[in-house]
Order: structure tokens, then sequence, then C-alpha cells
């Protein structure tokens, strides 16, 4: 059979390279994205081709929709010259980025940042991309435990993330008839870079995180990249319009 090929928008660094390097793990190939430094994306390009996966890393910057139409005729292209098909099998909407700001300071222009990146992108990249999907193909949404819980600052990110649930829920229902699944992945508080890095580098809150979670710690990268593989595993089809949350039980 001819190996399966994901595409993970924002592969370049966080979760969406640790998924990568799972599912590459796993014999599938990888088309990642990246939106500006290309030099961490060839690092991360040479590590799945190290680990036996076909690959390729595009440009792509997910806040501009216009820019959709090109890119999906680069990954037309890309798919015919490099992996020899005409579809990809699994779409994995990654990219984003974080805004801890309080709900009265929060500015019009940073809601439409989130809203452009964490919203309107993932909707109309997936529209765009399903003429390239196969049918009985897989996509898998992110949202954020921050959609259930509350902390202070997280308004408009969280507000994100909850229509993304919604709109898992109906993306589900409408493209099921094509045998298509789609599911949502709600991480916990993770150690990355996301946020600047403060789960990670700052001691009192991973304290707090630590001590408010069932398990007793922050979460890792490979908590959520191994998760996501999960999701995209043969066995798993008959799970469709789900919200899995992967957070370690944290604040239950």
């Amino acid at each position: 059979m001819p190996r399966k090929i994901v595409l993970i928008t924002g592969a370049s660094r966080g979760l969406g390279r640790n998924t990568a390097e799972h599912l590459a793990a796993r014999g599938i190939d990888i088309i990642g994205t990246y939106h500006s430094k290309a030099d961490e994306a060839q690092a991360v390009l040479e590590r799945l081709q190290q680990a036996g996966a076909n690959a390729a890393m595009l440009q792509l910057d997910v806040s501009d929709s216009s820019s959709f139409a090109g890119f999906a005729e680069r990954l037309g292209e890309t798919l015919r010259s490099q992996f020899g098909r005409e579809r990809f099998d699994f779409l994995v909407n990654n990219a984003g980025i974080g805004l801890n700001v309080p709900f009265i300071e929060t500015s019009e222009a940073q809601f439409d940042q989130l809203l452009n990146i964490q919203l309107k992108g993932p909707f109309f990249l997936t529209q765009r991309m399903l003429p390239l999907l196969v049918d009985g193909g897989r996509i898998v949404n992110i949202s954020s435990g921050l959609a259930r819980f509350s902390l202070p600052g997280y308004a408009a990110y969280a507000a994100m993330k909850g229509a993304m649930e919604v709109l898992t829920r109906y993306q589900a229902k409408e493209l099921g008839a094509r045998g298509i699944r789609v599911n949502i992945l709600a991480p916990g508080a993770i150690e990355t870079d996301f946020g600047g890095g403060v789960v990670r580098d700052n001691p009192q809150v991973n304290d707090f995180i630590a001590g408010n979670t069932a398990l007793g710690r922050v979460g890792l990268p490979d908590d959520i990249g191994a998760a996501i593989a999960l999701l995209l595993e043969e066995g798993n089809g008959w799970i469709t319009g789900q919200r899995l949350e992967v957070s370690g039980g944290m604040f239950l």
C-alpha cells in the first residue's frame, strides 16, 4: 500500500514539529508548513528525512486567506512531483499563536490577528484543501483546555478555540458523506516556546499547573504529538466530531 501523507500547518516548531516527528516514526510522509523561519523548517525537514519519511516544507501564512489558492497550487505540484500523488490523506490544522492579555485590555488589532490565525485561517484553508484531501481522509483541529476552564488573560484566544470546537462538529457532519473524519484535540498547558515559553520557563507557573493537574506535572510536546498520531491511526476510524482533551487531568 502507498504510504499515507499528512499536511501539518506550523510544522517547523513546537507541537507541529513534534507531531510531524511522531507521524514520520509511524511511516507517514510529511508535508509541513512554516511561516517565516526557513532555517528552522529546513532543520525539521532534514530530521524527518533521516527518520525515513518523504518530506517537504512549504511556506504559508495562515492569517492571509487570500494566499490559500496559490498555496493549493504549490501543494498540488509538490504532491505530483515529489510524492507521485494527486491527493493527501490527513490534515492537521496546528498553526497558531498565543495571547495573554486581560479582556478589558485586548485591542481590536489583537482580536483580529487571533481571529485570522486561529479561526478564519483554518476555516478557509480546510475549505481550500478539500479537493486535495482523499475521501475517507481525516482532519484534526487544535483547541485548548482554555475552552473548558477559564484563566484570566485568555478571553480572546479561548473564544477562538471554542469556535473551532463548534466548527469541528459541523465539519464532521457535513464531510461525513465523503467518509472524512474530523476531530479536535485540546492540549492543556505544555512546555514549549508557545506564548513566550511561560509554561516551560517560569517555575511559578509550572508549579501552579502541575499542582492543579491530576497526573502531577505539566504536559510535554510528546504527550500531544502522540495523541494526534493516535487519532490518525487505522483502528480509530469510527471517531468523528469529538473533542479530545489531552491535559493530564488539568483542573478536573
